[in-house]
């Protein structure tokens, strides 16, 4: 069963209404305890204070009474008619008029009994008590009876107060004796006064037993309390001040004083119980304590009412709090926080949550623009451009073209422009690129940054025509420069283009292709490339492709060519390129154009370097047995620099072949350098280190070179053939070569010349100082065995 919030303890509510509820009654049961405990304790010493009066009271008025019976005595026996009946009677009636006139004149002043004892010892008494009564009276010292000090005396076992006086007539005729019984008249005026009942007796004899006791109304259970009072002293031999009875269920507080008293058996004594009721007098307390305790549980009750009213004031703004955290948890940064609480802390906790989800929600906006948007340029990311393009393909078959675009020279502007530039440099793409796709087709395209200076056009609608052409148009727009401040830029890009649902017919693999279509795109310096099925890797033809090389590779179909390079000041060929065909069992030679792109793009150029770096230093090593000095310079691609194991499989290699480290010379290209310069340039060193001979190939094609080129280990400088076919003729081409030949040798590098043709082209390097050749003119390239050959020859 499910308790209330309020009767929960694992709730707040609960926990707020357990304790206060708690210390609410613990405090009140301390109250009630420390009230009940007083109201006792002041009932108690109340009761006390009233036996001690009473006790008092009971001595003085005995006294008082004494005193007034001692004055009737005094006053009686001085009145002269009663002396002259007493001597009349005594002397001429005889003893029974003695006793008669006793009688009447003790019934006169309220004695109990009356005696008259001679001057010759006749005792006359109105009563048989007498008798005793005068012996007592005689045992009391004198001035005791005279000056009415407290003293009783036990006649026949009754308490009484004796008067004895002297009767003078005019000589002495004897000794007038008065008993006055102690009545309850006394006992009933203590009793009303304080509330104090007494029992006046004679206590003592055999067993310590009451006999004669008197009290006010001589209840028919007055000896169960004598008999409790005797177990109580029994048990409490010397009595204190308070003795607790108990009697008719009650408890009883009770005071034992013994008077003074004569006569009586041995051991007996007058005694004065005084007692009362404790638990009477405490009963206004009880009732007290329960008007308190109504009192308590009424509080308690209006203190838990405004408890759980507390709770629920202070756990309601807390509960709506914690649902505005479920939200929050759930993603709802749109619905405000509110408290309706005037507690300043729980509104403070509300706006903090208020405040937090604003943060949260901005946060998240800004989460959504950074994981959706390009923070620079303002067009959509990859991620969107995703996201868009596959909603599109699944929405309709309708035809659309996708081109990726990546700006050349972007690298080169950045580093020198600096990268603020760089970051405008990008801007202005995009807005000319929106500006463009507008004017084309208003509304149905979509352009997005996927990437650094890499962009994607999603033309909707179009053809392969129409994206050829529209790519051509992007080309041509871009050879109007950008004015970046004071710089003046050049802009170029490469695009491809990948076409639904003809290539493919995911977002995917669309996008895939069209960035496969690009890289060979700025490879080849096509400008703008259709992607084609040969391009991709996974077709069919390529996988063909990509099992026909391995077994290429496994069955020794590849044939190592080398074109030889000369020295141009001794005129002698001491150096060798290395160059790999491929002998396809049934196609024939397979020129390298044909399969190198293809293995680049599949990795597999690593087997291709490998193979033609063990057939390459197979070669060295049976140069140098057969006593011709050969250098041979293998070419190593962007992924066989980024094989931090390559110098030591270089090592394993020579080892195995038997060759030196100097007979080859390896050829990097800036590109390989730039795909990820930190990794690339680790393993250049590791390979000068380990003693190879290094070479930049193609250089001048890049946009870099001067940059990296202070940072590489190098030996060796190639420039490219492109600026070598002209130079007989360009005087552009041939100031570009004689710079780069001073460039380098001032770095101290030697330099290669590619590429030449002619005669006069030979010449003019050799004049310009270049110190190697290599081209059609001086020979073409043949197998390693021909090549061995022709060098004997030559020497």
């Amino acid at each position: 069963m499910r308790l209330p919030h309020t009767l929960n303890p694992q709730r707040l509510q609960g926990r707020m209404v357990g304790l206060f509820l708690g210390l609410l009654l613990l405090v009140q049961l301390a109250s009630m305890g420390l009230v009940a405990q007083s109201l006792e304790r002041e009932a108690e010493r109340r009761l006390l204070r009233n036996l001690g009066t009473a006790q008092a009271l009971l001595r003085s008025e005995l006294t008082r009474r004494l005193g007034e019976e001692l004055t009737k005595s005094q006053l009686l026996t001085a009145d002269y008619g009663f002396r002259q009946t007493l001597g009349v009677r005594l002397f001429g009636d005889g003893p029974e008029a003695v006793r008669y006139a006793l009688d009447q004149h003790a019934r006169r002043v309220g004695a109990e009994l009356a005696a008259f004892e001679a001057n010759d010892g006749q005792l006359y008494a109105s009563s048989p008590l007498a008798a005793e009564a005068v012996a007592a009276a005689k045992a009391m010292p004198a001035e005791a009876a005279q000056v009415g000090e407290l003293r009783l005396a036990l006649i026949q076992g009754r308490p009484m107060q004796l008067t004895r006086q002297a009767v003078m007539a005019p000589g002495l005729l004897g000794e007038l004796v008065f008993g006055f019984e102690l009545d309850s008249d006394l006992l009933e005026q203590i009793k009303t006064l304080f509330n104090v009942d007494v029992v006046l007796g004679v206590r003592g004899g055999a067993g310590g037993a009451w006999s004669q006791a008197l009290h006010v109304e001589a209840p028919a259970d007055l000896p169960q309390l004598l008999a409790e009072l005797q177990r109580v002293m029994q048990a409490k031999p010397s009595a204190p001040d308070a003795l607790r009875l108990r009697w008719r269920d009650q408890e009883q507080l009770a005071r034992l004083i013994d008077l003074p008293a004569q006569g009586g058996e041995a051991g007996q004594h007058v005694s004065a119980l005084l007692f009362s009721s404790l638990t009477e007098e405490v009963r206004p307390s009880s009732q007290l304590r329960q008007s308190l305790l109504l009192l308590n549980v009424l509080g308690l009750v209006v203190f838990a009412l405004g408890s759980v009213f507390t709770a629920r004031r202070l756990a309601d703004p807390i509960q709506a709090l914690r649902a505005a955290a479920l939200r929050l948890g759930r993603g709802d940064y749109e619905t405000q926080v509110r408290s309706q609480t005037r507690l300043i802390e729980v509104k403070a906790l509300a706006q903090s949550f208020e405040t937090m989800r604003l943060g949260i929600r901005e946060h998240e906006r800004q989460v959504q623009r950074l994981a959706y948007w390009d923070a620079l340029t303002g067009l959509p990311n990859r991620q969107q451009f995703l996201q868009r393009l596959a909603q599109r393909l699944a929405a309709s078959r309708e035809p659309l073209a996708l081109l990726m675009l990546n700006l050349d020279r972007f690298k080169p502007v950045n580093d020198a422009l600096g990268r603020e530039l760089g970051d405008e440099l990008l801007k202005k793409v995009a807005l000319r690129l929106q500006a463009f796709l507008g004017e084309a087709k208003p509304g149905g395209n979509v352009l997005a940054r996927l990437g650094g200076d890499e962009f994607a056009l999603w033309l909707d609608g179009f053809d392969e025509a129409k994206a050829l052409q529209t790519a051509q148009l992007v080309l041509t727009d871009f050879e109007h420069p950008l004015q970046l401040g004071e710089q003046t830029v050049d802009l170029g890009a490469g695009i491809g283009i990948a076409l639904f649902p003809g290539h493919a017919a995911d977002a995917d693999d669309l996008i895939s292709l069209a960035e496969r279509a690009m890289e060979l795109a700025k490879r080849r310096q096509a400008g703008v490339l259709l992607f084609e099925p040969s391009m991709d890797a996974r077709s069919p033809a390529s996988l063909g492709l990509l099992s026909e090389l391995r077994q290429a590779v496994e069955h020794d179909h590849l044939r190592l060519f080398l074109q030889p390079k000369l020295d141009l000041k001794t005129r002698r060929v001491l150096a060798a390129e290395a160059l790999v065909r491929w002998q396809h069992p049934q196609r024939g030679m397979v020129p390298p154009g044909q399969f190198i792109p293809f293995a680049e793009q599949t990795g597999f150029v690593r087997q291709l370097t490998g193979w033609v770096l063990q057939a390459a230093a197979r070669c060295a090593a049976q140069a140098q047995q057969q006593g011709l000095s050969l250098r041979i310079s293998v070419n190593l691609s962007t992924r066989d620099l980024l094989d931090a194991e390559l110098p030591s499989k270089l090592q394993s290699l020579l080892a195995r072949e038997a060759c030196t480290a100097d007979a080859l010379c390896l050829e990097i290209t800036e590109s390989a350098i730039m795909d990820d310069p930190a990794r690339a340039l680790q393993t250049v060193r590791a390979l000068h280190a380990a003693g190879f001979k290094l070479s930049i190939d193609d250089f001048g094609t890049g946009y870099s070179s001067l940059a990296y080129l202070k940072q590489l280990p190098v030996q060796e400088l190639k420039i490219d053939q492109s600026f070598v076919f002209g130079m007989a003729d360009d005087a552009g081409d041939r100031q570009i070569v004689r710079s780069t030949i001073d460039l380098a040798h001032n770095l101290g590098l030697s330099v290669v010349a590619e590429g030449i043709e002619t005669e006069a082209a030979l010449e003019l390097l050799a004049s310009l100082g270049c110190d190697e050749g290599q081209g059609y003119f001086i020979a073409k390239p043949m197998p390693a065995e021909a090549l061995l050959d022709w060098l004997r020859a030559r020497q």
